[in-house]
């Protein structure tokens, strides 16, 4: 084959008092690379605090350039499925269309012309870190605003799928070398800053720092939320093929 695949295994844990280091939950992920400069991401999360638990499922292409194309997103929330969802970019007509089914909402279709933006929020921590290709470190620590647009803008992405749009501040901290479960890695760290008016799905996001691999496939090694969140995530596996 010649597509170039990047997988491994992220672990949640918390920090909150009196739950210092439990395990919450879990996320597989696998990057295929392949030789046109398109991407696809695929990942499976397990939320298991607080409740109601969430397994998310998601597929996610970026073809050339990091330019968002499609997202797949299958959704269960509290052991009962929520929703399923395919949303479109049109590069060329700078259109995003949603086509969703859940027992909420039935069955749901949504055009939005908006233009161009930065990707899909697909809500794997990932992802996120991925996001930090779009920053130019060359320029040195600085900040700028990411357009992205989500099948769901709640802090955990369970809600059924549907588009929402939202502006957070990405920032470019400096470099670090982090030590994991899964070895020490020369690290780019940067961090989420929520600074918009309603906060993101009406509730204002923490800051949240990621420490990712200072090298092209950018994966999450180390991340952190306080806040009413008080969560931690750290890479346990790596695998280059």
């Amino acid at each position: 084959m010649k597509h170039r695949t990047v997988s491994g295994k992220i672990r949640y844990t918390s920090v909150k008092p009196g739950m210092e280091g439990q395990e919450r939950g879990r996320e597989w992920f696998t990057f295929t690379h392949h030789t046109d400069g398109s991407t696809i991401l695929r990942a499976q999360c397990e939320i298991e605090e607080p409740d109601p638990t969430v397994l998310r499922d998601i597929t996610y292409h970026l073809a050339p350039g990091m330019v968002p194309q499609n997202l797949h997103v299958h959704l269960t929330v509290g052991d009962a499925f929520m929703g399923s969802g395919w949303m479109h970019h049109d590069a060329e007509t700078g259109t995003v269309t949603c086509e969703s089914f859940g027992p909420s909402i039935g069955r749901l279709s949504q055009e939005m012309k908006v233009g161009a933006f930065d990707a899909f929020g697909t809500h794997p921590v990932v992802a996120d870190a991925y996001l930090g290709r779009k920053m130019d470190v060359s320029k040195g620590p600085h900040r700028r605003n990411m357009r992205c647009f989500l099948p769901s803008p709640d802090h955990r992405g369970a809600t059924p799928p549907m588009i929402a749009e939202v502006n957070i501040a990405l920032e470019y901290v400096g470099d670090e070398e982090k030590t994991v479960a899964a070895g020490t890695f020369a690290c780019r760290h940067f961090r989420f800053v929520d600074e918009s008016e309603h906060g993101m799905g009406g509730v204002q996001h923490p800051a949240y720092d990621i420490w990712a691999m200072a090298d092209d496939d950018c994966i999450l090694v180390y991340a952190s939320i306080d806040g009413y969140m008080m969560n931690r995530y750290e890479l346990v596996e790596f695998h280059r093929n």
